[in-house]
């Protein structure tokens, strides 16, 4: 379908430095990125504008530059640390005689690797086409030839209008089937609010440690590794917190700055699990020097979403890589949690983890002793099935003496439909 030249694994890096901070990318995540799609990378190079050339995007010397180590390097494909207009890929592919891959693209074709569950790889399709539909006006020139002569013309279909009708058709079949995906996840929250179940939601920028962590409190064997989007595919596992009972913690996908809209789009389904849980654990790595930027492009995102609302407890992980830190429980003015200092590779803090989670998700507990008499066996069975006996003994009249303790508005509902006179039994509080 598309005739453009092969991809290889030998590249050649362009980093543009621009004044305007917005505009700004790392070189150092760069490379992350591009060891993480398994390319070797042979040269960079590195210059400075104020804006991009509509043309090349970097200037006409800086043009003819990456041309030359393309040809010195013997590399056979450049990537850009930047988002490329169709026009400049196009123009810097014809000058340079070698395929020109821009940033987004890089992340695409790295979420094409990791996409494991059918599910995700229905994500990552739809990201490559929408990304890919604005490449096809004038991308590549054999598309735009049409038969011609004497008792040829007339209308017709070119290539490239069919290569856009079959794109058009291949993102509408998607989107109907993640549209299925979407409404099975649906259910699955319905239950869960039905059940008055908590959900609570990994989140972070790739790399930050997220999946160790998960592994550390779920033993879910999550796939996780030292690399940008170790892990793409959505994963829900059940934790037990105290005095909150069952809670799902849900694995994410990382972000990243200037994350693609295509992905943000594709990945709403997954990402529809940020939006509405009930708590977010924000997963920063506490050792990298760039932690706090990383920070404000996760809440970028997490605003794009729609998740900016939801609360917050911040994570700082990798704290066994920091000196003299040591895992501990940060409070606001009110002695509320906001912040927990672990380290999940070396399964340090993760108790700390649990007692702040217990803290934020915490319902109102009663305590209370009842006096059973022997004809509401009914009651206690309730009761010691949803596990809420502390102690248990009986009087001389065979009655049976309960501690228990459990959520207040569990208490209520146990009252209002299964045994309304079980408020008649309670001996103190």
């Amino acid at each position: 379908m598309f005739d453009r030249y092969q991809a290889g694994e030998q590249a050649v890096l362009v980093h543009i430095d621009f004044s305007d901070e917005h505009e700004r990318e790392d070189l150092r995540e760069l490379e992350m990125l591009v060891e993480s799609a398994g390319v070797n990378v042979q040269g960079v190079v590195r210059g400075s504008r104020k804006a991009p050339h509509p043309k090349y995007f970097v200037g006409g010397g800086k043009a003819e530059e990456i041309a030359q180590a393309v040809k010195l390097y013997d590399a056979n494909i450049i990537i850009f640390n930047h988002a490329l207009s169709p026009a400049q890929e196009r123009n810097l592919e014809q000058l340079c005689e070698c395929r020109v891959l821009a940033r987004t693209g890089l992340i695409l074709d790295i979420f094409a690797q990791r996409a494991r569950t059918h599910e995700g790889k229905l994500q990552v399709e739809l990201a490559q086409l929408r990304h890919l539909s604005t490449r096809l006006v004038r991308g590549w020139t054999h598309l735009e030839r049409q038969k011609g002569g004497i008792g040829m013309r007339g209308p017709g279909e070119t290539q490239l209008e069919t290569d856009r009708r079959l794109v058009r058709g291949r993102i509408d079949h998607i989107l109907r089937r993640l549209e299925k995906v979407s409404k099975q996840r649906e259910q699955g929250r319905r239950f869960r609010r039905r059940a008055e179940v908590p959900t609570i939601s990994l989140v972070g920028y790739t790399n930050a440690g997220k999946s160790t962590l998960f592994n550390r409190v779920t033993e879910a064997g999550v796939y996780a590794a030292d690399q940008l989007f170790a892990t793409l595919d959505p994963t829900l596992r059940k934790i037990d917190v105290a005095d909150v009972g069952p809670t799902i913690l849900a694995d994410t996908v990382g972000f990243i700055r200037h994350l693609p809209h295509d992905l943000v789009a594709a990945f709403k389904a997954t990402l529809q699990e940020t939006q509405e849980a009930d708590l977010l654990l924000h997963v920063y790595d506490g050792a990298d020097d760039r932690f706090a930027d990383n920070i404000d492009q996760v809440n970028l995102v997490l605003d794009e979403i729609d998740a900016g609302e939801v609360p917050v407890l911040m994570i700082c992980n990798k704290i066994d890589l920091l000196e003299g830190a040591e895992p501990r429980i940060d409070r606001d003015e009110n002695g509320v949690p906001w912040r927990v200092w672990v380290s999940a590779q070396q399964d340090l803090g993760i108790d700390l983890l649990f007692d702040a989670l217990q803290e934020r998700l915490g319902k109102t507990m009663v305590e209370y002793t009842l006096r059973i008499p022997p004809a509401q066996g009914k009651l206690r069975g309730m009761l010691y099935q949803r596990h809420v006996v502390q102690e248990e003994h009986y009087t001389e009249q065979g009655e049976s003496e309960l501690s228990i303790r459990m959520p207040q508005n569990d208490w209520r509902a146990l009252v209002k439909r299964d045994c309304p006179q079980a408020e008649d039994y309670i001996i103190s509080e």
